[in-house]
């Protein structure tokens, strides 16, 4: 059987891992829209964190197998259509990720110093779209929308000293622009309460201990939860003990004063929501955003946050908002659920599409962290497998898998980057990277990625 998997993040790897281990004669096709693979293991986990990107080497020998094949700079929807894939290939998996943020839909939000998170992540990470983003970081304090790991990671690149962000694979740029950031204080603000706080302790931990900022917690916001949460799983237990515990504790004397002297500040608001983002006098830039107050109806994680009818002001020159990525429609030819942004699926399998699959956050939804996916993409994988074995998906009849994609590419102009062709601009950036005293300096323009496999 010859499968094509679109997408080479997470869930497009894990999927063809999947296929090849338990398959002993399946081919796979993996393709994605830039020339580098790995998806948000390259342009989502943040550069402090490369012990998240082990992943990589289990992906790269997915890559290596002789059964498996990677075809970089090929955007399906556009250079290939699905209709095209499903009749060179017996299965199809879409497991393309997604590339766009959920929007505030509040007065203010296309002002200047106003940013989505995925395009300020995908700025300091060396997402190619993003690499021209530069965000306004001249003001003191910033205001970043949202209660989860991204939220923090986007606060902790905002404080880092700058010496540990320059052993990191951060783009060059960004570290210059960070260099020159006033930015001393960070807000990250969610709708909801502490109990409803959607990212984990390691992430909190690591803001708790992070070098010259403090955490500044009203201790008025955790009262009475230690009874509330006695009976919650061990998780969200822990996490919210050390926010209280943070809040509440008065540190000795020698920790005051490196407190008292650290030169930046972060905190936890609960119960607003943004309104709308209030402009300068010119009208052209943030200044602050208007939060109203909420209270909770319900409790735990299904808790809803309603507007009391109270309004408060927060001043702020960078609004970032982390409320979410979001799937788009790839082509008119397969389904898709605007609504919950999603391939409408059974089990990976796509609604009314036969041989027709998806994996990740185009068929769950975008949330989980790298071993959710997996799991996830594992049991599309699986679906594959049994519609293989009970013949839903006919193998009997031969396809021809990339010898018809290509004369198709070839035919539009389009020329495909290898997996060794991806090899080398990886040892260009390992290299670049040395010199730098750096992991890798990633290569940020895709047209200078092109030129290095000599295309």
């Amino acid at each position: 059987p010859r499968v094509c998997v679109v997408g080479s993040g997470p869930a497009g790897f894990y999927t063809a891992q999947h296929l090849l281990k338990h398959h002993g004669g399946a081919r796979v096709d993996i393709y994605e829209k830039l020339p580098v693979p790995f998806g948000l293991v390259r342009f989502g986990v943040a550069p402090d964190h490369p012990e998240v990107k082990n992943v990589v080497n289990t992906f790269t020998q997915t890559a290596r197998s002789e059964r498996c094949a990677y075809y970089g700079n090929v955007t399906v929807g556009r250079d290939v259509m699905v209709a095209e894939l499903q009749q060179a290939y017996h299965a199809v998996v879409l497991s393309y990720g997604a590339e766009d943020n959920r929007v505030l839909g509040i007065p203010g939000e296309n002002l200047s110093g106003v940013y989505s998170a995925r395009a300020f992540v995908g700025w300091y990470n060396g997402l190619p779209e993003n690499r021209d983003l530069k965000p306004d970081l001249s003001c003191k304090t910033a205001l970043v929308l949202g209660h989860g790991n991204v939220a923090l990671d986007i606060a902790r690149i905002l404080l880092s000293p700058l010496h540990l962000l320059r052993k990191t694979d951060i783009t060059d740029s960004s570290l210059a622009a960070l260099a020159c950031s006033k930015v001393k204080r960070v807000w990250l603000v969610g709708r909801r309460g502490p109990l409803q706080v959607a990212f984990t302790i390691k992430e909190l931990r690591e803001m708790i201990n992070l070098p010259g900022a403090r955490p500044v917690l009203d201790p008025a916001d955790f009262t009475g939860l230690e009874s509330a949460v006695k009976d919650a799983p061990r998780p969200r237990k822990r996490l919210t003990e050390l926010m209280i515990k943070t809040a509440l504790e008065k540190p000795g004397e020698k920790a005051m004063e490196v407190q008292a002297a650290a030169p930046r500040e972060w905190g936890l608001k609960f119960q607003r929501s943004p309104q709308a983002v209030l402009p300068t006098a010119d009208g052209r830039q943030a200044r602050g955003v208007r939060m109203a107050l909420t209270r909770l109806e319900g409790s735990g994680d299904s808790a809803k946050a309603v507007p009391t009818g109270e309004v408060e002001e927060l001043e702020c020159g960078l609004v970032l908002s982390s409320i979410g990525y979001r799937s788009l429609p790839l082509d008119p030819a397969v389904p898709f659920d605007t609504r919950r942004g999603v391939i409408p699926n059974t089990s990976g399998r796509v609604q009314g599409v036969p041989g027709l699959y998806c994996s990740g956050w185009v068929k769950r939804g975008p949330t989980g962290v790298i071993i959710t996916t997996m799991n996830d993409s594992f049991d599309t994988a699986q679906s594959v497998l049994e519609d293989l074995q009970v013949g839903v998906l006919d193998v009997s009849t031969s396809r021809e898998g990339f010898g018809a994609v290509e004369n198709i590419l070839h035919s539009r102009g389009v020329r495909p980057v290898s997996f060794s062709d991806w090899e080398k601009i990886d040892a260009a950036e390992v290299a670049r990277g040395k010199a730098a005293g750096k992991p890798r300096e990633k290569i940020v323009d895709p047209q200078e990625m092109l030129r290095l496999v000599g295309h």
